[in-house]
């Protein structure tokens, strides 16, 4: 391809609304230009990315047996009830009518499609195992669309999904995926972290997600250095210093707390106590009924931990109105002493915890000398905190750290959630009729893109990988009105393409300068310059763009020397299982 006749809408200054880095340089670099809240269009370099891109990913997943499908991005609203999840997903999916009034709507995944096809198509443990995939665009009103490609309404996934007649054979497709996942995002030149995961709303015993660190990311893992522990703050647990409580007085005892309304506010109170040795008292409603959700008071909830643990799919803190009527008291004056009728969860660091101070439930009041197990009627003691930095590992006993991360892949056992609410049978060796043992297994495409940038990039632009660079070779003649210079770039461009090379010929009647900071912005791995002096002695320059290394090479020579450039480059990047 000839860049005098590509369309690469270069910007030299960093867009204003442009939040990340993969932002930024994928609309300089003319990769993406937006369209509308949380909706990209792909120009031609973006796209040669996102298509090397899609082909690692099926090259792996053939690799293990998967079968490619292209499904429907338009769904009727039945499969979606069927296993529950039309109510769940809410104001997340994108709802419709057609002209007749059916409902209808856009797929932000793809489990009740293929759910549907394996009922009617899967009869017998005969044509089991199964792993089907495809790569598709999905749909999610994302109500805050940021980070450019990262947070979208439209975006591209890969998902697969395997169908085996038990669990054991679930394990195996569930580690075959993983190796898959690794072999990819390897080839991808990503450096991630595979984390234990929640499965939210996709249900099921097991996930891990495949974590890429950066600043650019929207969660937070907690990782060990020492041991390797990993897992999303949605899911992590460690190891906190146990607290020694007096023994109190023999039954609570309340004080006043005038314009008290915050854990600091009662910490430097007169006669307050420090945050350990508060109870945090929040209101949700989940599941139809309001409950109380018990912290010590220095510890943050995590509202994924609470929604797993009560296994629902969608929570909310209380509203005032609500908290009142249940309570008698507003925020800040909260707590479960004495509590009927509610159902109470606690945080397990406050097992056995004596003389502690909470809410009266009633306004500008609090108790102090609580001792829970003796004045709180707790339900449900659960893992509900949020990990910090510094805490101890759960595993090992070292120090944790936590980091922000971008995630790029998830996969979910999800056994028999789908099956059995969508009636997914087949008959087993005796005959009997047994539920599908399903997992799930999705990817970003687009994250994948960005991921590489906030991961290979300098001051002056993108530093693709080779393996999804778009183009592998730029051939830059210094003066292309020159004939010496000309005929030369033009005959190793086509030696280069005829060697099976991606090359991009920049043929532009333009300064050097303006042509190696576009090739630097765009990110090409290989820059081939000819220019008059090197030429006249039989040379051309070779430089790396990851390297930031140029050398002479003889002219007869750089053929050979681009693909041993190449070939080492794609060892770098060979899958490190």
């Amino acid at each position: 391809m000839r860049w005098s006749r590509y369309f690469v809408p270069t910007l030299r200054d960093n867009p204003a609304d442009a939040e990340v880095v993969s932002h930024q340089l994928l609309l300089r670099a003319g990769m993406v230009r937006q369209l509308a809240s949380g909706v990209y269009s792909f120009l031609p370099l973006a796209w040669r990315v996102l298509l090397k891109i899609t082909q690692i990913l099926r090259e792996e997943m053939d690799g293990i047996g998967g079968q490619e499908f292209h499904l429907p991005a338009l769904h009727p609203a039945e499969v979606w009830r069927e296993s529950g999840r039309w109510e769940i997903m809410g104001d997340n999916m994108f709802h419709l009518r057609d002209r007749k009034g059916a409902e209808m709507c856009l797929g932000m995944t793809h489990e009740e499609v293929f759910s549907s096809i394996a009922r009617k198509e899967l009869r017998s443990y005969k044509q089991l195992p199964q792993i089907w995939y495809q790569i598709q665009t999905k749909f999610r009103d994302e109500p805050r669309p940021r980070s450019g490609v990262l947070r979208v309404r439209e975006f591209i996934m890969k998902d697969a999904y395997t169908f085996d007649l038990e669990r054991s054979g679930l394990d195996k497709a569930f580690n075959d995926q993983r190796t898959a996942y690794r072999r990819i995002f390897d080839r991808c030149g990503l450096q991630y972290a595979i984390v234990h995961a929640s499965s939210g709303t996709m249900g099921g015993s097991e996930s891990s997600e495949f974590m890429v660190l950066t600043d650019a990311g929207e969660d937070h893992i907690a990782i060990c250095s020492d041991c390797g522990y990993a897992a999303n703050l949605e899911k992590a647990a460690s190891k906190i210093p146990s607290v020694t409580d007096e023994a109190g007085p023999s039954a609570p005892v309340k004080f006043p707390t005038p314009n008290v309304r915050t854990i600091d506010d009662l910490e430097d109170f007169p006669g307050g106590a420090p945050a350990r040795s508060q109870i945090k008292t929040l209101v949700y409603f989940g599941d139809g009924q309001l409950m109380l959700v018990l912290m010590r008071g220095d510890h943050e909830l995590n509202e994924t931990k609470l929604a797993d643990t009560l296994g629902i799919s969608a929570i909310r803190p209380g509203h005032p109105e609500e908290i009142r009527e249940a309570l008698g008291a507003s925020p800040g004056s909260l707590g479960a002493v004495g509590v009927e009728g509610l159902r109470i969860i606690a945080d397990r660091a406050l097992e056995s915890r004596k003389n502690m101070t909470t809410g009266a439930n009633e306004d500008d009041f609090h108790l102090r000398g609580v001792d829970i197990a003796r004045d709180i009627r707790v339900e449900l003691w659960a893992d509900l905190r949020s990990v910090r930095e510094g805490e101890g590992c759960p595993v090992c006993d070292e120090r944790l750290s936590v980091r922000r991360a971008l995630e790029i892949g998830h996969i979910f056992k999800l056994g028999t959630k789908y099956s059995e609410t969508m009636g997914a049978t087949v008959l087993n060796e005796e005959g009997k009729e047994v539920p599908i043992v399903m997992g799930s297994y999705g990817i970003g495409v687009e994250r994948i893109m960005a991921s590489a940038i906030e991961l290979n990039h300098d001051p002056d632009g993108i530093v693709w990988p080779m393996t999804i660079a778009p183009y592998q070779v730029v051939v830059t003649p210094v003066n292309i009105n020159q004939a010496a210079q000309r005929e030369t770039a033009e005959a190793i461009y086509r030696d280069l393409s005829a060697a099976g090379i991606e090359v991009l010929l920049d043929d532009r009647d333009e300064r050097p300068g303006v042509k190696f900071k576009d090739a630097d912005l765009v990110g090409i791995p290989l820059r081939v310059t000819i220019g008059p002096k090197k030429l006249a002695s039989g040379q051309v320059e070779l430089t790396s763009r990851r390297a930031r290394e140029t050398r002479d090479v003889p002219r007869d020579v750089v053929i050979s020397e681009v693909r041993r450039e190449i070939s080492a480059e794609l060892e770098r990047l060979a899958p490190k299982l």
